[in-house]
């Protein structure tokens, strides 16, 4: 009692190590177990022997096609699991499916983003295609361009993605719900990135995502850059997406263009990307992913807020960016007749005249 009062030990303890002392201790526990015999109840696994075939049944990912799985549909929590196996006569708790499933070699698992679905046949052939013909632009110091619509972005002081050094405890609040505020509306930022030169245009609008503010776009580019850096240019290259505002079906798109060969007076010849490739566009990875890395963690109050972000854009390879709002309304839904399409000067390529294509101007504008 003495020793117990001064060490905090208890005295069963010390009495077992006294009889140890003695030789008077039980006997050491069996090889290959952790208790000496009698010790504690038998695992579930060795009292139920069909507990880990039914817990693998109800997890196993082969079972999600069948429809007599009894948790397709269901998610697979612990909770749930343990309440299905109760029902086929097991007794068992959500904590000990836990332990077996980490014995079954199972862990929580996000999806993954791998399957990039049917490649189309032409895939590799069209990207060489689109190789050539802009290594032909550079090589004749014509102008190049890679364009893209950014993800739109709510007006507001909205969370935006990532983090931002402020004063410790003190993050910058923002709205709880993503609802948007119409006096501010949504921006849609429409980039032109030169690929000879490393240099970027975005409009940012403030209306619908048409094909008119794609083109108007590209148009403000050539007036605001791309004129004074290619003032002999012939031609003009641009890369694009296979969907979107830039689309390779849309027909608005194409009417566009060609209004802008005859402002321009240059033919203006179009590639796109294969259908399911956006993401190496050149524009993604070469412009807007560096303008999300810099406005990170900052809310995009204002669409002053957003342009002066854009433009604050740089990379230590020289990338700089420049930026204006399009204040202009574009209406959605606009037709182009079967008329207006026979009117177009468009040639269409030997190679994929559907992703192809160059639209020349009417009557071309003498060069001064």
């Amino acid at each position: 009692m003495a020793v117990s009062r001064i060490t905090g030990i208890a005295r069963s303890t010390i009495g077992r190590g006294l009889a140890e002392l003695r030789g008077e201790a039980e006997p050491e526990a069996a090889p290959g177990r952790v208790r000496r015999k009698g010790a504690g109840r038998p695992a579930l696994v060795d009292a139920d022997p069909t507990l880990l075939g039914d817990l693998a049944g109800l997890v196993e990912p082969t079972t999600r096609g069948d429809p007599m799985a009894p948790l397709l549909w269901t998610a697979k929590s612990l909770r749930n699991l343990a309440a299905e196996l109760r029902g086929l006569g097991h007794s068992i708790s959500h904590n000990v499916v836990a332990d077996l499933l980490r014995h079954l070699g199972y862990s929580l698992q996000a999806n993954r983003k791998t399957r990039e679905g049917t490649e189309h046949p032409d895939r590799d052939a069209q990207f060489g295609y689109i190789n050539r013909k802009v290594k032909q632009a550079l090589a004749a110091n014509e102008p190049a361009i890679s364009v893209d619509t950014k993800k739109k972005e709510l007006v507001g002081d909205f969370r935006n993605g990532g983090r931002e050094w402020r004063p410790k405890g003190r993050p910058e609040p923002v709205r709880v719900h993503d609802f948007i505020i119409p006096e501010l509306g949504r921006a849609a930022p429409y980039g032109v990135y030169d690929i000879a030169d490393n240099v970027g245009w975005v409009s940012v609008g403030i209306d619908n995502d048409t094909a008119s503010f794609a083109v108007n776009s590209i148009r403000r580019w050539w007036k605001t850059m791309g004129r004074a850096r290619y003032p002999h240019a012939t031609k003009l290259l641009i890369t694009a997406d296979c969907g979107g505002s830039n689309g390779v079906r849309v027909r608005l798109w194409k009417r566009e263009l060609q209004a802008l060969a005859d402002e321009l007076g240059i033919a203006i010849t179009v590639c796109h990307l294969p259908p399911g490739t956006s993401k190496w566009n050149k524009i993604e990875h070469r412009l807007f992913s560096f303008i999300t890395q810099n406005w990170r963690g900052k809310p995009l109050v204002s669409l002053k807020t957003i342009v002066q972000l854009i433009a604050a854009t740089t990379t230590t390879t020289g990338l700089k960016v420049r930026c204006a709002i399009d204040p202009k309304t574009y209406p959605a839904g606009v037709k182009v007749t079967d008329r207006e399409m026979d009117a177009l000067e468009i040639l269409r390529h030997s190679f994929h005249g559907d992703w192809n294509y160059t639209i020349r101007p009417k009557t071309p504008v003498p060069k001064r």
